[in-house]
């Protein structure tokens, strides 16, 4: 890049010239010190007309900077040439300083410092002289050096040399945008390449050399800057004869024995203390300049320089040398009386700067141990040096505190150096937000500097004690809230999530924790309303996308950060009423952590005695602490929630209590834990002595929830579930399952009627937290010793099965304690079972006993099957086993879950497989013995056949009256169930091609009618539709392949399966004339489902049987189906007969 010729260009040229002839008989390349002032006016008078300046030496504007470095550098440049000799036809087309610097006349060096120190262009010079070698740096002072001592040696020609060292110091200032001064580097190019032009070597080797660092020759031994300084300084005492000049000297001096000699590292100052230092600049300097951010930023280069080891490590001067020239001038200005610096009421800024050095140098010599290696004289100069400067006095220095915050705003408003720092400063300072307008006017234009964690919860405080004042502004207060809430939302997610957590320890309310005027809480309560209908407006459950989801995370940061609590209250809210924003609500606050509040496990661990005496004086468990869960409390007290309202609540804990990624230390974490959910909502709601099931059941599904969930802690802390007061909750449980027994009987005055899917809710429940305290449990089995006891002897008073459920609790600690009856029917060891005399199980109720266990658990189920004692060789023993086992089942099954049943239909199967239970199968739906193999369908038909017996017995004038209507329902879901389980069976000995499905279902279904007593576990099985191209057709899709499907029936059970199917259609049939009422839907589908299997195998198996047979078999069917009571469902059966006959003709 080269230098652009300009008007201005032209102007210095005619003025050096001018200077030149003025010179005469002599040049400007020989000019002497003295003679500067005579000819060098022209040269000062063209800058100052040229720099826009009223006087040299003020503060130049940025382009009189760059007009006065590029002068600078062309004038160096050509007293360089003169000395080297420089080629102008190779420096026209390598120097980019060749057109300003050929039109002046030749220079020497005493020209190019003349104008420097006329310019007070030191800082340009000394940035210039960092761009070199050290070596040359050290030539470049030596030569100034010798300028400045040449006669006349005035003041300002020691201030030039003062204000250089200074500025190397400093060191380069760094460019905005971080890269280098392309006029720097040229000269620095340029420079080197007259170096080599003198060293004989070629100008592409210069360039080498500036370009490759590693050319540079090395700097020799002799090249320290300190040496040449401080040596320099020493030769230049007798000049100085102000107290000014003095101190700024002393100032410099001391400082650079401290950043060479006695630190090693830079010195971090505190920010508040880097503050008070700035003002203390600014307020000394404010009679001669004004602030402004050049001024606070040279003060920031001052002391940067001053606490940060110097860019020139001494290599040829030791400390006792530097020691030794600083003590002999210290003393020579104290003796000639120019260290006089208090006096004044006001310290200069040189004066100022002074008393700092001498802070920092003593605080060093103090610090610094003394080591072996040191000399007597270095020893010596340290204690002298000491004693100095301890004997120094020095007048206050003070700042006020509107200066403090001047500067501070000035700082950050500017972004100059550590103004982020100084962003925390001044939200920490609360003072200063007394001053309304200059605090809020810097928040409202610096926004960007305080988005920091750490400034905006000292904002957010400060905020508070403005809103919480007692003349509180609210215009003024509404803006800071707004500006305070932008700098929040501009935070990274973890730091909004620092902002929350921070907000909710200053109060859970955030800013509106007192007494806030009424138009600022109105203000935000529209904001929040406004938020939340954006949310559930804008798709609510929908908002599935990572965007959105972002999107509505901030928004409900946003007004969380300004009041936790009354936005965590609308999230209940929004969560439980309006339908399906559960799932986004939940993503939400899990994506916030920092609203989780300060809720968690208790200190102290709950031991067995805690546990029985709570249990003793019925207290509750622990509530929880964390917010959220007080909102929601809140909120479902506020109103009786609908069954939907409940599922949403169960959804939405269910989610906040599963863990997510994102933790501490990239745990999983749960914004809700489940001893948190189970301590607030479940132990305060459940109780065996409840007036309404409702609350306890929605509590059981919750403790449920939890329960589900997978916490992941380490191996050796305890389960979450002992903060839970374990074993009273087991005993709660225990009485609610011990009421549920009997539920088809009319309950006790006071204690809720219940269902069988509560029932079963139960079970899983005590199974689940049974195993979680049995393990604790049998981890430290003597911790717990009292608890069990207290435990097993109050489950004493209930049920005995119920002890069952909690045999995972104590293990082996406990025998199986069950009626005497049983043992009479088992063969039970008496190491694990005892037998107590019930009065409800007398003599020969033992098989009623043995069935209620074989229903309670898998593993009692085998334990009763290998136990069972029954001589299979008597026949007299089968005969009466099967009758009490009939009788026994009568009493068991309308007790029975679904869970129990299906057990129980495992142990029928396997006690008629293994011929203990003996179930004879008469003829008495057919006239004539059928010729067919029914060896395979044995154990299905004595099934259906021992089930058909029971409900005759439970149907009839003895039993009839055992059961409610919501118990004969019960007991017509179960045996559905059961025949569904035969038609499973059935299907499995015989199954179908599917184009006879399709063939099936190709005529049009019945109508069902209207559901009474649903159940969607006994639904029908639907087949699927037939294609068009079947239907277009006609006709059967087998029809083609007829003949060849006939050959491979040959081998297919099918008569025996529509055997089968007939009688079980028959005792289905049977048992629902035989119910009360007579309408039970259950078997109503299982009579459809039958007849459409029934359809099925005829279509497939077109041979199996006759025109006749189904003729005969339409009529018999119908018959049964006439002694329904309901009218619709006999019509719809008769029209699904007409089409089983026909579909098979």
């Amino acid at each position: 890049m080269t230098l652009k010729m300009s008007k201005g260009s032209s102007v210095l040229q005619g003025a050096f010239l001018l200077a030149d002839k003025l010179c005469q008989p002599s040049s400007l390349s020989s000019l002497q010190k003295a003679d500067w002032s005579r000819v060098g006016r022209p040269v000062l008078e063209a800058l100052r007309e040229i720099c826009g300046l009223d006087e040299l030496g003020g503060r130049p504007s940025p382009s009189a900077g760059v007009w006065m470095k590029n002068l600078v550098c062309a004038v160096w440049l050509k007293a360089l040439s003169g000395e080297t000799g420089e080629d102008v036809e190779a420096a026209w087309r390598e120097n980019p300083f060749f057109p300003l610097q050929n039109g002046l006349p030749e220079v020497n060096r005493v020209v190019l410092l003349e104008v420097v120190k006329s310019m007070a262009a030191a800082p340009i010079f000394a940035r210039l002289l960092l761009s070199l070698p050290q070596s040359q740096t050290c030539t470049e002072l030596e030569r100034l050096v010798q300028h400045v001592r040449s006669s006349p040696t005035r003041e300002d020609d020691v201030r030039l040399f003062l204000e250089v060292w200074w500025e190397l110091w400093k060191g380069r200032e760094e460019q905005k945008d971080g890269t280098e001064d392309d006029t720097e580097t040229m000269f620095a190019t340029q420079f080197a390449r007259l170096l080599c032009k003198s060293s004989s070597l070629s100008p592409q080797a210069a360039k080498r050399l500036k370009l490759d660092a590693s050319d540079l020759p090395a700097s020799p031994p002799t090249a320290d800057v300190l040496h040449v300084l401080l040596h320099a300084l020493k030769d230049l005492k007798d000049h100085i004869s102000t107290a000014e000049l003095c101190l700024q000297a002393l100032s410099i001096a001391l400082d650079a024995l401290y950043t060479a000699f006695l630190i090693d590292r830079a010195a971090v100052l505190p920010t508040k203390e880097k503050m008070l230092l700035l003002s203390k600049v600014v307020g000394i300097r404010e009679n001669e300049e004004k602030l402004s951010p050049e001024l606070i930023q040279e003060a920031q280069r001052d002391v940067r320089a001053s606490h940060t080891p110097s860019p020139f490590q001494p290599s040829r001067m030791k400390l006792a040398e530097a020691l030794t020239i600083v003590t002999e001038l210290s003393l020579f200005w104290q003796n000639s009386g120019l260290l006089n610096v208090c006096d004044g009421s006001k310290p200069s800024y040189s004066a100022f700067k002074f008393e700092q050095s001498v802070q920092r140098v003593l605080a060093a010599l103090q610090e610094a141990p003394e080591t072996t290696t040191e000399t007597d004289d270095q020893d010596s100069e340290k204690n002298v040096l000491r004693g100095f400067l301890e004997s120094l006095a020095f007048p206050a220095t003070e700042s006020t505190a509107e200066l403090n915050m001047k500067v501070t705003t000035t700082i950050i408003t500017h972004r100059l150096e550590d103004y982020q720092n100084f962003a925390l400063l001044f939200a920490s300072e609360k003072s200063w937000a007394a001053h309304d307008a200059l605090w809020t006017d810097c928040l409202e234009k610096n926004q960007a500097a305080f988005q920091q964690l750490d400034a905006l919860i000292q904002l957010s405080a400060a905020l508070v004690g403005k809103l919480h004042g007692e003349d509180a502004d609210v215009t003024r207060c509404r803006k800071l809230m707004k500006v305070v809430a932008d700098i929040f939302s501009s935070l990274s997610l973890k730091d909004k999530n620092g902002a929350l957590a921070a907000m909710l320890r200053l109060s859970c309310r955030g800013f509106f924790g007192c007494s806030v005027p009424s138009a600022v809480t109105e203000g935000f309560e529209q904001q929040l309303n406004m938020a939340f209908n954006c949310l559930i407006q804008g798709g609510g459950a929908t908002m599935t996308t990572q965007g959105n989801l972002n999107t509505a995370v901030s928004l409900v940061a946003r007004v969380a950060f300004q009041n936790p609590e009354a936005t965590l209250r609308s999230c209940c809210h929004s969560a439980i009423f309006n339908k399906g924003a559960f799932s986004l609500m939940a993503k939400i606050l899990q994506q916030l952590p920092g609203l989780r509040g300060h809720g968690g496990r208790k200190d102290e661990a709950r031991g067995d005695e805690e546990a029985e005496q709570s249990a003793d004086e019925g207290e509750d468990g622990p509530s929880g602490s964390a917010l959220l869960c007080r909102c929601l409390q809140e909120t479902i007290g506020t109103k009786s929630l609908s069954a939907n309202e409940k599922e949403q609540l169960l959804e939405y804990l269910g989610l906040l209590m599963t863990p997510v990624e994102g933790g501490e230390e990239g745990r999983r974490q749960s914004f809700l834990t489940p001893q948190q959910v189970v301590n607030v909502f479940v132990l305060p709601n459940i109780s065996a002595e409840g007036q309404s099931s409702v609350d306890v059941e929605l509590s059981l599904r919750l403790l449920h929830a939890a329960l589900s969930v997978d916490v992941q802690g380490p191996a050796s802390c305890p389960h979450w579930v002992l903060d839970c007061s374990p074993f009273p909750l087991l005993y709660v449980l225990a009485q609610l399952q011990n009421q549920t027994l009997r539920c088809w009987e009319e309950p006790p005055e006071g204690v809720a009627r219940w269902s069988m899917d509560t029932r079963e809710l139960l079970v899983s429940v005590l199974t689940s937290l049974g195993g979680a305290v049995g393990a604790e449990v049998a981890a430290a089995p003597s911790r717990w010793s009292r608890a069990l006891f207290w435990l097993y002897n109050k489950t004493g008073q209930l049920d005995w099965t119920v002890r069952f459920h909690l045999k995972p609790v104590w293990g082996e600690h406990f025998k199986n304690e069950v009626p005497s009856s049983l043992l009479t029917v088992c063969d039970l060891p008496e190491q694990e079972w005892l037998g107590s005399d019930l009065p409800q199980y007398g003599q020969g109720t033992g098989l009623l006993a043995w069935m209620e266990c074989c229903s309670a658990s898998d593993s009692l189920r085998s334990t009763m099957l290998s136990r069972l004692s029954l001589d299979q060789r008597r026949p007299d023993h089968v005969g009466m086993f099967s009758k009490g086992l009939l009788v026994a089942l009568t009493q068991t099954l309308p007790w029975c879950s679904v869970s129990q049943w299906t057990r129980l239909q495992g142990v029928l199967r396997e006690l008629i497989a293994s011929g203990r239970l003996h179930v004879p199968f008469s003829l008495e739906y057919v006239d004539y013995l059928p010729l067919l193999d029914l060896r395979s369908f044995s154990c299905d038909l004595r099934l259906s056949v021992l089930l058909l017996r029971v409900l005759q017995l439970l149907c009839g004038s003895s039993c009839s009256h055992w059961l409610s209507a919501d118990g004969w329902s019960h007991v017509g879901r179960l045996y559905a169930l059961a025949v569904r389980e035969v038609m499973n069976s059935v299907r499995a000995k015989l199954p179908l091609p599917s184009s006879a499905a399709l063939n099936v279902s190709a005529s049009t279904p019945p109508k069902t009618p209207a559901s009474r007593d649903s159940d969607p576990s006994c639904s029908p099985i639907k087949a699927p539709e037939a294609s068009k191209d079947l239907q277009r057709a006609g006709g059967s899709p087998v029809t083609s392949k007829e003949s060849h499907m006939e050959e491979e029936v040959e081998g297919f059970p099918s008569q025996e399966v529509l055997f089968v199917l007939s009688q079980l259609f028959c005792h289905v049939q049977h048992i629902q004339v035989m119910m009360p009422g007579g309408q039970s839907e259950p078997l109503f589908l299982s009579s459809l489902e039958i007849l459409s299997h029934y359809e099925a195998v005829m279509a497939a198996f077109p041979r199996s049987s006759s025109p006749l047979e189904s003729d005969n078999t339409r009529h018999f069917f119908s018959t049964i189906t006439d002694n329904l009571q309901d009218h619709d469902m006999k019509a719809v059966l008769r029209q699904k007969i007409a089409q089983l006959v026909s579909s098979a003709a």
